[in-house]
């Protein structure tokens, strides 16, 4: 998104009620990609690429595409549309009803190209006489190498034409040639000053000659053949690709997707194929389409499209935490090992970049770039910088360990990862505090402050991990060179990594009665730096359900807070009755009082008093991750109370099947995308991020959990048997 685009959008749309002005929603439409290139095709079909943080490439800004009939151009944006998603694969149908005859599109994103196909059909009665063969495709593109809208220059040649600044080159081609092509200069600045919006492309201007040739933007006539048009990008580096490769590279694809079973087959090969045996297959589909749209070829991913680039009311969303990225790796790779997805190469590559971004001292960083794992902007690097840990996100290296430790019992190999465990034990324990929680840093929102139980979560189940799957690692990797021998931390870790994990689980198992808040009967957010305790109830706490199956897994010697010589459970799992009783009533009440409804929406707002992006809303919005979390806290609760033989099971799981429904395809937080998006307005709006890959990891997830024996239903018990 260039500034011109952002000042139109604000001049469209100050004041609404629930769009913020200038932002590129992706609320509507579908996206394309799986490769790194990653498009978004609206659901009046405009086309641009959200991907420069996959691939380094910023392609398409802007696009329309009409149809033509003489100097007529009826522009499909303008017209009735509907939108699918063909099968299981990338591939999007967009069929515009117009006056002319309805046209059909096909737009599938294959590596660093895509293809738009249209085709036209006229029907019986002609269309008042239209002749097919006096039709063409017109297509209006803005690119911007290297993120530029200036100095930005064309090359031309018979079928394709070529947008560069510098590294970046930019094709736009058409397997049909172009019947005319001309440029135009970007918005001017009396434009840019009007109150009201531009209206783009203009008509011709005979008097700028320079505008066919010194910008971005170009319109094309593409002439359909036997009622076919089909115009194809490809997003190159200069150094990596000549510009005759990348025109023999378009004609290929035109010549090998030159029908729709031809780009269904393409698309369908960027995401995993789910058998048709997996539970709720249509949300399984759904959601690693997903995680493949929002992956680089890195293996890291972007926590949702970049809809805000210039931060006008976030912090962007086109980057890579550790938190959410480690968090997404975890649910699927116990997603992958309950349902069988064949997702090997995504378990590796996640460990892979994990290995390589962690930084000397063991810790991970705030943000990083997806494509290569370098240090993007943020605002929690304070383990980079010289001040305290206040601004330093600790629950990030909680998740990236606890993923790790589960990747190395699933026989994920990578080189480097013992030495990444160990150094990351090390980087954990600097930021545990002498009463075994952890140090003031920032919380999982980034919004504030504190000793979070949150946080707190994250370092039980990370040591827990450890401590179950660590066996055979040793702390001699630390004089290996693993940490940086002049960072602010001491190496000095015990010969017995296993049983060093085990004692500071059980530290923090205990410490959490800190945050015990019995009047409301559950865990307080947080205690405040200024050491006072704050009881509002917070969706992220819901992570202390799946932290505690994780402790439970350490058997009756994991103790109960003081050595392990306590009286666990009659049923051998190290958390005891009373923390067991503590943790359902902690689940209930914050999935209750978190609980919102509305005429349209139904689901979990992210914590009491959040006032971010309301709008002109009084009421928090209700938000897809802390829903789904909801249902995937009940869903671990449910596993642990079944395996005490505690009859509170049924019921916990069937407040899981509740929560999950709501975010399931037909539920009030999905869309008919299968997208979740991140927030929704009460009257059923959705907002901000979509889709996010969060929860849609943790919807995989949780179906996963629920297709335990114990809990199926009726139609799945009657499949198996």
């Amino acid at each position: 998104m260039q500034l011109r685009d952002a000042l139109d959008d604000y001049k469209r749309n100050t004041g609404h009620a629930t769009r913020f002005p200038g932002e590129r929603r992706t609320v509507t439409g579908r996206f394309s990609g799986g490769e790194g290139r990653l498009v978004h095709v609206d659901a009046d079909g405009e086309i641009r690429d959200f991907g420069y943080p996959l691939t380094g490439r910023t392609g398409l800004v802007r696009s329309r595409v009409g149809l033509a009939v003489g100097d007529e151009v009826t522009w499909l944006d303008e017209v009735a549309t509907e939108q699918r998603y063909v099968g299981d694969t990338t591939l999007i149908e967009t069929v515009h009803e117009t006056d002319r005859g309805t046209v059909i599109r096909h737009d599938a994103t294959i590596g660093d190209a895509h293809l738009t196909r249209a085709a036209i059909d006229v029907g019986d009665d002609g269309h008042a006489n239209v002749d097919p063969a006096n039709l063409s495709l017109v297509v209006y593109a803005r690119f911007a190498p290297d993120g530029r809208d200036d100095r930005v220059g064309q090359l031309r040649y018979d079928n394709a034409i070529e947008v560069y600044h510098d590294d970046e080159h930019d094709f736009l081609a058409s397997d049909t040639g172009f019947s005319d092509l001309r440029g135009q200069l970007p918005a001017t600045f009396p434009e840019l000053l009007d109150d009201a919006p531009t209206d783009l492309p203009r008509d011709r201007d005979g008097d700028r000659y320079e505008e066919e040739r010194l910008s971005g933007e170009v319109i094309v006539d593409a002439p359909f053949e036997e009622g076919v048009a089909t115009v194809g990008t490809l997003l190159t580096d200069r150094e990596e690709t000549t510009r005759e490769a990348a025109r023999d590279r378009l004609a290929e694809l035109f010549a090998e997707s030159d029908d729709v079973d031809a780009l269904a087959a393409a698309a369908g090969e960027t995401t995993p194929s789910v058998p048709e045996s997996v539970p709720s297959r249509e949300s399984a589909v759904a959601d690693l389409r997903v995680l493949s749209l929002l992956s680089a070829a890195s293996g890291l991913r972007i926590a949702g499209p970049d809809f805000d680039p210039f931060y006008a009311t976030s912090g962007g969303y086109g980057y890579t935490w550790f938190r959410d990225d480690a968090e997404i790796s975890a649910f699927a790779l116990d997603a992958d090992d309950r349902l069988g997805l064949g997702l090997d190469d995504w378990h590796a590559r996640s460990a892979e970049m994990y290995v390589a971004t962690q930084r000397p001292d063991g810790s991970w960083p705030h943000r990083v770039w997806p494509r290569n794992g370098a240090l993007a902007p943020g605002w929690a690097n304070a383990r980079i910088e010289d001040g305290p840990d206040v601004d330093y996100q600790a629950d990030q290296t909680g998740s990236v360990i606890a993923y790790l430790a589960q990747a190395r019992a699933a026989s994920v190999g990578v080189e480097g990862l013992d030495e990444t465990l160990v150094a990351a034990l090390a980087g954990l324990d600097e930021t545990l505090a002498s009463d075994g929680r952890p140090v003031v840093c920032q919380n999982a929102w980034e919004d504030s402050a504190g000793r979070f139980a949150h946080t707190t979560a994250t370092f039980l189940e990370a040591y827990s991990e450890f401590a179950l799957h660590g066996e055979g690692l040793d702390a001699g990797a630390l004089d290996a060179g693993a940490l940086d021998p002049n960072a602010d931390l001491d190496p000095a870790l015990p010969d017995d990594l296993v049983g060093h994990a085990r004692d500071q689980a059980t530290r923090v198992y205990g410490a959490l009665d800190d945050l015990w808040v019995p009047e409301r009967g559950c865990y307080a957010l947080r205690e405040t730096p200024q050491g006072a305790i704050d009881d509002r109830l917070d969706s992220s706490t819901l992570a202390l359900a799946s932290a505690h199956r994780s402790f439970d897994a350490l058997g009756s010697d994991g103790g109960d807070g003081n050595g392990g010589d306590g009286d666990d459970s009659d049923e051998g799992g190290a958390v005891d009755a009373e923390r067991l009783d503590r943790l359902v009533s902690h689940v209930e009440t914050v999935v209750d009082g978190l609980a919102h409804e509305t005429d349209e929406i139904a689901g979990l707002i992210r914590y009491e008093g959040d006032g971010w992006r309301r709008a002109g809303q009084r009421s928090e919005k209700v938000w897809t991750v802390s829903t789904a979390w909801g249902a995937n806290a009940c869903a671990e609760l449910a596993i642990l109370l079944a395996d005490r033989d505690d009859p509170r099971a049924t019921g916990m799981a069937e407040r899981a099947r509740e929560l999950l429904a709501r975010v399931s395809p037909g539920g009030a937080l999905c869309e008919s995308t299968g997208y979740l998006p991140e927030q929704f307005f009460d009257d059923g709006t959705p907002d901000s991020a979509t889709p996010l890959g969060w929860p849609h990891a943790i919807r995989l997830a949780t179906v996963a959990l629920l297709d335990d024996a114990r809990f199926r239903p009726a139609d799945r018990v009657a499949a198996a048997d």
